[in-house]
């Protein structure tokens, strides 16, 4: 039992998913400080604020936060663009070129060319 727990833990496709978590999450970092210290205080240019969490409706008493659900949609939309715009268009791109690059292969003439070039061959040599 000891050795499959360690052929499990070595296995690639553990260990790759692993790094590629790590990776996630360390880019997720990356993208939410982008959103909430770069752009989000460029949306505060027109609006006054960086966030809209100040923003609230009561009603009865009970008090609706309606400012945080604007603020975490806009932080949504902010990161998916980001993603959008720095990630998967570059990558989209790379694709492109390297796919226009690859150099198609050339199979040769079919059987049915081969015959006829024999055939004409053999046409005009008698």
């Amino acid at each position: 039992m000891v050795q499959e727990f360690k052929d499990f833990i070595t296995r690639g496709n553990l260990i790759t998913l692993a790094v590629g978590f790590i990776m996630g999450v360390a880019f997720s970092a990356l993208v939410n400080s982008f959103v909430e210290d770069v752009v989000m205080p460029i949306v505060a240019i027109p609006f006054g604020q960086p966030d809209f969490s100040s923003l609230t409706l009561e009603v009865n008493g009970s008090v609706i936060a309606w400012g945080s659900f604007v603020t975490a949609a806009v932080v949504f939309v902010l990161t998916a663009l980001a993603v959008f715009l720095f990630i998967v268009k570059p990558y989209n791109a790379y694709e492109a070129r390297t796919k226009e690059e690859e150099p198609e292969e050339d199979s040769g003439p079919t059987e049915i060319e081969l015959l006829a070039e024999i055939r004409d061959t053999l046409l005009r040599q008698t």
